[in-house]
């Protein structure tokens, strides 16, 4: 064989061992974790799911609602150094957590959320914190001894954790025993369950120890632990992912490799999560009235008035689509009977008499598991909230211009034909006319009843006023200043509506009379 022939065959044999050494040496040099990304890692982002009322696991420590700070927070920024990829969050209620985690809006949900047994049935937990469940009530309150020092008592729970499911296991003991049972309250955050027992409506609540230790600088010592019971399942905070067996072992891998780093325990200290701070619980001079500077600081905020105009832009946009979807079926209605106006009837019906709230959870989190294109970046929370809304307030709309044309003479629309004018002629210059002048004071009262609904948007974590309202109060626990700051806007929005509907009423009034005066005159 030729030399010639030899460098043919041995020539790519010797660039194909170069490339794989190459290859093999450039995956020793790559950094931990840049392989084995998991497969919530998708489109080489890390998504995830967070309640922004939580300081502080996440809690939003600024003027801006992108402002995300607190343990959650820094764990899942490290996750995404760790894979090498960025993460967004998409911040909701507590209770979206697990419905948006399942329709693949996120691919895991972070939020101080305790691992659960009855949460790992349909996802993957994988524990990174220790924490402890604590009864707080009231500073000065005595210590109990056992959960049945609290038969018959007040005890307030967030809606949406599994605190009242354990706490009725308490009370099937206590029945047991012919003990009264512990009365279970249930409000949607954890601000407006500290503020029950801070104005006595409940005896305590139920919280984990890391959120009380943060919280102590802002209740003042207003409250202490009385109680602090050993229940397993309260001992861990767990990232979930939907079950994959390939994705739990990376994240449990990565988890282990930030406390094996030492990285780990700095955060902790950071959002004074260490035993040190336990001490500080039953400590602090109580705080004074009313916070003036706090609530000035509110009403001229970015945050407070970029919540308002979202809330306004909210009501405007979803009446106006209301409007436009009620009149054909509104005109249909009026009509001969049939399968349309039978259809029409049904959604009327079904829409008035389904909650908002209902309407709203199910467009955001029940379509994309139907329709996965509703899990892109591009269905926003408002645009989940303005469909919602525009459907929902399209079903009394339709009433409010039934009834309208209704009003009207049917023999003004005899008399257009007689002139000669065409069915859209007659219509748009005698019936239409009429029919605002009916129609207008009803669904002016209408849209200032839909601003104030707009606040349910907060559940899907749109940005509104309620909702920046809600952030601000858990991060300060300033309730009155943050609340009374809201109440202002809201004041200020409706009595303007209500001084337009005045003025465009007052105008069609002045004109029925000068219409009168001229045909008298005549």
């Amino acid at each position: 064989m030729s030399g010639s022939r030899y460098a043919t065959i041995l020539l790519p044999l010797l660039f194909w061992v170069v490339a794989c050494l190459t290859v093999q040496d450039a995956r020793a040099q790559a950094p931990a974790g840049a392989e084995g990304r998991p497969g919530f890692v998708r489109d080489g982002r890390l998504v995830v799911c967070t309640n922004p009322t939580l300081p502080p696991m996440t809690f939003i420590d600024g003027t801006s609602d992108s402002d995300l700070a607190g343990v959650d927070i820094d764990v899942a920024r490290w996750l995404g150094r760790y894979w090498h990829v960025p993460v967004s969050f998409v911040t909701m209620d507590f209770i979206g957590l697990f419905p948006s985690l399942e329709a693949g809006r996120c691919g895991m949900v972070i939020s101080g959320v305790l691992r659960q047994p009855a949460r790992e049935l349909r996802f993957d937990a994988v524990p990174y914190q220790q924490t402890g469940l604590v009864v707080v009530a009231r500073a000065g309150t005595p210590r109990v001894g056992a959960m049945e020092a609290l038969s018959g008592k007040v005890l307030a729970v967030q809606s949406g954790t599994s605190y009242a499911a354990r706490i009725a296991q308490d009370n099937a003991a206590l029945a047991a025993s012919h003990l009264a049972p512990i009365i279970i309250q249930q409000y949607p955050t954890e601000d407006q369950v500290v503020q029950q027992v801070l104005i006595g409506r409940a005896f305590a609540f139920v919280s984990q120890d890391v959120e009380l230790y943060f919280r102590q600088k802002q209740l003042h010592g207003k409250v202490s632990v009385i109680f602090q019971p050993s229940y397993p399942e309260y001992r861990d905070f767990a990232i979930y992912i939907r079950k994959d067996a390939q994705d739990r072992a990376a994240l449990d891998g990565a988890v282990r490799a930030l406390h094996d780093s030492g990285q780990f325990q700095p955060i902790l200290q950071r959002w004074q999560i260490t035993p040190s701070a336990a001490a500080s619980v039953q400590g602090g001079a109580a705080a004074g009235g009313f916070n003036w500077r706090t609530f000035g600081a509110a009403l001229v905020s970015p945050a407070y008035l970029r919540g308002a105009a979202i809330t306004l832009a909210m009501a405007v946009l979803s009446h106006f689509s209301a409007i436009l979807l009620a009149i054909p079926m509104a005109l249909k209605l009026n009509g001969r009977d049939g399968l349309t106006k039978t259809a029409i009837r049904c959604y009327v019906g079904l829409f008035r008499a389904a909650p908002t709230l209902l309407q709203l959870l199910f467009v955001w989190n029940a379509l994309p598991q139907f329709f996965p294109i509703f899990r892109e970046g591009w269905f926003t929370p408002f645009l989940a909230a303005w469909i919602s809304l525009s459907i929902n307030e399209a079903a009394y709309q339709v009433e409010i211009n039934r009834a309208a044309l209704q009003a009207i003479d049917p023999g003004q629309a005899l008399a257009g034909d007689a002139l000669g004018m065409s069915r859209l002629q007659v219509y748009r210059h005698v019936i239409f006319p009429q029919a605002l002048r009916i129609a207008l004071p009803p669904t002016i009262n209408e849209f200032i009843s839909l601003i104030k609904t707009t606040s349910l948007a907060s559940v899907i974590s749109l940005q509104e006023l309620l909702a920046t309202t809600q952030i601000n109060v858990a991060r300060s626990f300033e309730f009155t200043e943050y609340y009374a700051a809201a109440l202002i806007y809201y004041l200020l929005i409706v009595f303007f509506f209500l001084w337009v509907q005045k003025r465009i009423e007052r105008r069609f009034a002045w004109a029925d009379r000068l219409k009168a005066s001229q045909h008298a005159a005549a």
